[in-house]
């Protein structure tokens, strides 16, 4: 048989044999692991559900009583005895000031003091030259004397019988004439000395020797600032509160402080501001403070009973009053509209609110006229959450933000009356 017709060799075909590891240790541990999870699922589902179930009768009832009410700091406020006070902005006005004029003309022959001088009442301030005054004064004599021997001469012959009524007269009008002619040549003599009205302080100086100067020309300005004179102006809402005879602190922009009197009050309002015109008059001996600078007045104008607080406890309310929130014996929010009595720089006056209040001095935001609230003493740091969700840092949040809004509400009311007259 040849080689290509040699069967083919028969090619054998391995068995599969399966696997079995039910005696491995190992596999059957596995099985426990795995069975176990799928209990645990299945209890934390169960339990799952069963906790729903229960949360819904909770959710429920807490629905069905709404929501808790909201926690607030408050703190119990007496009304207390505080002095109303008139505050104004004003500018200090010399008691007297003047201009001096020269009297008659002519060339300046002498000038006695200096630009700032201090001078007493009738000190010379400077002269005109007198030479052509006195030539006049000399002429002026001379024809006296002759109109008075002319005079004598016309009596004697009248006296005598041999002169007339009408000589007499003629020559007592020319002595008349005469006499006036030598008064007002003395008269002129005496204008040329340039003197101060009163005491004070030489302003402006505008003469130098040499210089000639025109009858009812300015040559210098005197001005007195002892005392000094403050003007402000009071609203007509509270005029009846300012009168004279009234103490006032003035503090003027130089930072002095000196005690004042109300000398005078207007009876007559202006016609576009509706202010009247007050007068504060301020000691100044030696005139230390300048006249022209700003001052601030305060005057005292009655007293009334009113709580002190801080700025940030103010708000508003729906119709943009300010106003105060407290809380009554049923923990009922209530509003209280309120007026600035008087502002310090630690808090405010104000009065609108019962002698004794439980003022909401944390969470006023947060709550409105009419709502129930649950109090805290001011002490108590350790605020619930509200029923809103908001926490003491939110509320903290708020009561700053309050803070600064207080703080403006009570500057704008305490310079209402300055804005008032400007």
């Amino acid at each position: 048989m040849s080689q290509t017709d040699t069967p083919p060799a028969e090619t054998s075909t391995p068995r599969r044999e399966e696997m079995n590891f039910d005696g491995d240790r190992g596999a059957s541990r596995s099985k426990w692991v795995a069975g176990l999870i799928v209990v645990l699922l299945a209890v934390w589902m169960g339990s799952g559900f069963m906790t729903e179930e229960a949360a819904e009768p909770a959710a429920s009832a807490e629905a069905e009583e709404g929501p808790a009410p909201v926690s607030v700091a408050v703190r119990t406020s007496e009304a207390s005895s505080v002095i109303e006070e008139f505050l104004a902005e004003g500018q200090a006005e010399p008691d007297r000031q003047t201009a001096v004029v020269a009297q008659t003309s002519g060339t300046i022959d002498e000038v006695a003091v200096t630009k700032g001088a201090d001078v007493e009442g009738g000190a010379l301030l400077g002269r005109i030259a007198l030479a052509e005054r006195r030539a006049d004064l000399e002429n002026a004599r001379e024809a006296r004397a002759q109109a008075q021997r002319t005079f004598d001469n016309a009596q004697t012959l009248l006296d005598r019988g041999v002169g007339t009524q009408d000589r007499l007269s003629e020559s007592r009008s020319a002595l008349a004439a005469a006499e006036a002619q030598v008064a007002a040549a003395e008269e002129a003599i005496e204008d040329t000395e340039i003197r101060a009205p009163f005491a004070g302080r030489v302003e402006v100086l505008d003469m130098n020797v040499g210089e000639v100067v025109q009858a009812g020309g300015e040559v210098a300005r005197i001005v007195d600032n002892s005392p000094l004179t403050v003007g402000i102006q009071v609203p007509q809402q509270i005029l009846r509160g300012v009168r004279p005879g009234l103490p006032a602190d003035v503090t003027f922009i130089t930072g002095e402080v000196r005690e004042g009197t109300v000398v005078f009050v207007g009876s007559s309002a202006d016609t576009q501001t509706r202010t009247f015109t007050a007068e504060i008059e301020v000691p100044n001996d030696g005139g230390e403070i300048p006249a022209g600078i700003s001052a601030s007045v305060r005057i005292p104008t009655g007293e009334a009973q009113g709580h002190f607080l801080s700025p940030a406890i103010l708000s508003l309310g729906t119709s943009g009053e300010l106003g105060i929130k407290t809380v009554d014996d049923d923990n009922v929010v209530t509003f209280h509209p309120v007026t600035i009595i008087r502002a310090e720089t630690e808090g405010v006056w104000v009065a609108g609110l019962p002698d004794t209040a439980r003022i909401i001095t944390v969470g006023q935001g947060f709550v409105s006229d009419g709502e129930t609230v649950t109090p805290r003493a001011e002490s108590e740091t350790d605020m619930d959450v509200d029923a809103g969700g908001e926490t003491a840092d939110a509320v903290a949040g708020e009561t700053e933000d309050a803070s600064l809004a207080g703080a403006a509400l009570a500057a704008e009311s305490a310079n209402a009356n300055a804005e008032t007259t400007e």
